[in-house]
C-alpha cells in the first residue's frame, strides 16, 4: 500500500512542472479576459448608445481566443524554458526569475491597457506604435485627459496590477516548487512543446498566421477592438513601422511645395463628368481578380487564349487599356479599391486597425444612400487582415470559407472560383435593391490548385498560373450566363479589376510599368449601349475606381484625395506605383522609376526638362503619401 502511495507521489511530482506551464497558460487567458471585461466596463456607455445587447458583447470571448491563446504563447515562451532548465537542475534562481518575468509582463499589459482606456475616445483606436511616440512628452498626455479621468485609470491600473499578482502569486507561481523529477522526462517536455507553442503562436496550421482579423466579428467597431488582444496589436503595430517610427524616410522637399505638387496631380478645376451609366441608382458588383496580369488579355497584348470569356466581356464593356496596380499585395489592392489609398513602400494601412479606421470607404458611401452591402470570398481572410478592414469598410455581409455552403470543392487555399461566384449570384437574387456587392476570386493564387484540366500550352515558367487564370475565366463565363438571366442584371453594372499584378511569360522586372499592369473592365446592363465595346487609352490606377463610382451618382467623392474621377475630361491622366524603396510614376510623355537602392532613375520617353519635372512630380507624391501615412 504504502509503495502504491510512494508510486503516486513520484508520477504527480514528475507532472508538476506540466501542471505549471498549464497553469501559466489559464492564468494569462484570464487575464487577458479580465482586461476585455474592464475595457467593455468602462465604455459601457457607448455600449449603450449604440443599442449593443448583451449577448452580442458575450461573442467578443470566443472570437478572441485564438488570438489571446496565440499571445499567451508567446508570453509563456521565457517561462517554459526556465521551467526546463529548473526541472533539469532545480536552481531556486530559476523561479524567481520565472516570477519576475510573469510579474512585469502583467505590469506591461496592464499598462497597455490603461493607455487604450486613455486613448480611445479620442482617437477610436487601440494603443499603437504611435501613440507610444506621443509618451516620449508625458506631460502633454497628461494634461489632454481630466484630472478625474487621471486617477480613475490610474487605480483601474492598480487594481489590475495587483490583483494580477496576487492571483498568480496564489494559484500559479507555488506549481514552481517541485522536487526534480527524472531527466528524461524533462528531456521529453523539451521535445514535445516547443512545437506546441509555436503552432499556437501562428493560431494554427493554416497557410496564413493569425492576426487581428481573427478576433474582428461584429459591425461595431467597438466591440472588435475591445476582442482583438492589446498586446498583440502592439506588436504588429510597431513590427509593422520599426524602420520609421518617427520620421518619413522620403522627405525630399519643403512640406509645403511637396504638398502644392500633389495637389495639382489630384485636383481639377472644373467638374466635366461625362455619364456612362443607364440609371441614376444602378445595382454595382466589383469583382476583384487574384493576381490577373494584363498579360492575361489578347485585347493588351498578351498571349491569345488565356481569358476568352473576358474577351467576350470586353465587347459589351469600357477596357482601360493603360491600368496599373498601386502596389503588389492583396491587402493592398483592397485598400485601393475600397479606399482610394494608395499602397506605400514597407507596409500596408490596411493591416494596421489604427490607421484604416480613419480611411474613406466606397462601401459606408453607398450604404448612406440605400445600397445594401457584401463581400465574398473562398478562403481566409484574415490573409493581409482584409476580414478587419472589410468589417470596417462597412460591408453587411460578409462570407469567407467558414460562411459558404459544406461539402464545396476546395483546394489548398480554398473554395474555387466557380462555387463562390455561384453562390454570390443565388444570394443576389434575394438581396434588396440598389446593391453593392464584390467578390474576390481566389483560384488563379499559388498553388494554383484549379480543378480543370490544362487546356492552355505554353506559358513557359508560369504554366500553372496561366492556366489557373483560364479557369477562374471559364468561371466567369459560366457567371455572366447565370447573371444575364436575373431580372436584376439590366439595372447593374459589373467592375472587374486586378487586385495586383503577377509574373508572367513575359518576366518584366518587377518594379516595371509592364509587369504592374493590370485589366480594369466595366460593363452589364446598367451601361449605356454608346460606351460599349469601346477602349479607354488613357493612365488610370485602382485608386480611381471609388472617386468614379461615386461620380457617377452625383455622390461628392473629395474625402478620397487620391482618387480621380476617370470621366471629368480635365483629370491628370498618369499612373503611378510603389515598392520599397521607390516609386514608378507614368504620364503620356513617359516613365520615371526611382528607388533608393537605384544608381540612377530609369526614364524612358522623357526630354531632360520633362524628365525633371517628373522626378518633382513623383518624389512629391511619394514624399506626401507617405507622411499621409504616417499621420493616420
Amino acid at each position: 500500500m504504502f509503495k502504491a502511495s510512494n508510486e503516486l507521489i513520484k508520477a504527480y511530482n514528475l507532472k508538476r512542472p506540466l501542471i505549471a506551464l498549464a497553469a501559466h497558460i489559464l492564468f494569462w487567458l484570464c487575464f487577458f479576459a479580465l482586461a476585455r471585461i474592464v475595457f467593455y466596463v468602462y465604455f459601457i456607455d457607448l455600449v449603450r448608445i449604440n443599442q449593443i445587447g448583451v449577448g452580442e458583447v458575450l461573442m467578443a470571448f470566443p472570437n478572441a481566443f485564438r488570438l489571446d491563446l496565440a499571445t499567451t504563447a508567446y508570453f509563456i515562451a521565457p517561462t517554459f524554458f526556465l521551467l526546463i532548465l529548473l526541472s533539469f537542475t532545480n536552481f531556486r534562481v530559476c523561479r524567481y526569475f520565472i516570477q519576475w518575468i510573469n510579474y512585469l509582463l502583467i505590469l506591461g499589459f496592464s499598462l497597455i491597457i490603461i493607455g487604450e482606456l486613455g486613448i480611445y475616445p479620442e482617437w477610436k483606436t487601440k494603443l499603437s506604435y504611435k501613440a507610444l511616440l506621443y509618451l516620449t512628452h508625458p506631460s502633454e498626455v497628461i494634461n489632454s485627459v481630466s484630472t478625474l479621468t487621471s486617477i480613475i485609470l490610474a487605480i483601474i491600473g492598480i487594481l489590475m496590477v495587483v490583483m494580477g499578482i496576487f492571483v498568480y502569486n496564489k494559484l500559479v507561481s507555488s506549481w514552481l516548487k517541485f522536487p526534480r523529477p527524472k531527466w528524461y522526462f524533462s528531456l521529453v517536455l523539451f521535445i514535445i512543446v516547443p512545437p506546441f507553442l509555436v503552432l499556437a503562436a501562428r493560431g494554427g496550421l493554416q497557410q496564413i498566421p493569425i492576426n487581428q482579423s481573427q478576433s474582428y466579428y461584429s459591425k461595431h467597431d467597438l466591440l472588435n477592438q475591445g476582442a482583438v488582444n492589446s498586446a498583440f496589436n502592439l506588436y504588429i503595430s510597431i513590427f509593422e513601422n520599426k524602420e520609421f517610427m518617427r520620421k518619413n524616410p522620403f522627405v525630399f522637399y519643403d512640406a509645403n511645395e511637396a504638398q502644392q505638387i500633389t495637389d495639382r496631380l489630384f485636383k481639377t478645376e472644373s467638374d466635366t463628368t461625362f455619364k456612362i451609366l443607364e440609371h441614376p441608382k444602378p445595382n454595382i458588383v466589383v469583382l476583384i481578380l487574384e493576381s490577373w496580369s494584363a498579360d492575361l488579355i489578347e485585347s493588351l497584348g498578351g498571349m491569345p487564349g488565356i481569358t476568352p470569356e473576358f474577351r467576350k466581356l470586353e465587347q459589351e464593356g469600357i477596357l482601360f487599356t493603360q491600368a496599373y496596380s498601386s502596389g503588389k499585395r492583396s491587402e493592398q489592392g483592397m485598400g485601393a479599391i475600397f479606399s482610394g489609398f494608395p499602397s506605400t513602400p514597407f507596409t500596408s494601412i490596411t493591416v494596421q486597425p489604427d490607421k484604416f479606421v480613419k480611411l474613406p470607404s466606397l462601401t459606408n458611401e453607398l450604404k448612406r444612400v440605400g445600397y445594401q452591402t457584401s463581400f465574398y470570398f473562398g478562403g481566409q481572410l484574415i490573409y493581409g487582415n482584409m476580414k478587419a478592414f472589410m468589417v470596417h469598410s462597412g460591408f453587411d455581409r460578409i462570407k469567407e470559407i467558414y460562411d459558404f455552403k459544406p461539402g464545396l470543392l476546395q483546394g489548398k487555399l480554398g473554395i474555387h472560383d466557380e462555387f463562390t461566384l455561384k453562390e454570390q449570384l443565388q444570394d443576389l437574387e434575394k438581396e434588396p435593391q440598389p446593391f453593392f456587392s464584390s467578390l474576390f476570386t481566389l483560384s488563379s493564387h499559388s498553388p494554383y490548385d484549379q480543378p480543370m484540366r490544362e487546356k492552355v500550352q505554353g506559358g513557359k515558367n508560369e504554366h500553372e498560373y496561366i492556366n489557373s487564370a483560364f479557369y477562374t475565366d471559364w468561371c466567369l463565363g459560366q457567371y455572366f450566363r447565370l447573371a444575364k438571366k436575373s431580372a436584376w442584371f439590366k439595372n447593374t453594372i459589373f467592375i472587374l479589376v486586378a487586385d495586383h499584378s503577377h509574373n508572367t511569360y513575359n518576366n518584366w522586372p518587377v518594379n516595371s510599368f509592364e509587369y504592374n499592369r493590370i485589366p480594369i473592365l466595366i460593363c452589364g446592363g446598367a451601361l449605356r449601349k454608346e460606351y460599349r465595346g469601346i477602349k479607354f487609352e488613357q493612365l488610370v490606377s485602382q485608386t480611381d475606381l471609388a472617386s468614379t463610382i461615386l461620380a457617377q451618382l452625383d455622390m461628392k467623392h473629395d474625402a478620397f484625395y487620391y482618387s480621380r474621377n476617370l470621366f471629368n475630361r480635365n483629370y491628370k491622366p498618369f499612373s503611378y506605383f510603389t515598392f520599397d524603396y521607390g516609386i514608378g510614376y507614368k504620364t503620356p510623355e513617359g516613365s520615371f522609376i526611382w528607388g533608393t537602392t537605384y544608381q540612377q532613375p530609369a526614364i524612358e520617353g522623357f526630354d531632360t526638362q520633362q524628365a525633371q519635372q517628373a522626378e518633382k512630380e513623383a518624389k512629391s507624391l511619394l514624399q506626401n503619401l507617405f507622411q499621409a501615412y504616417l499621420n493616420y
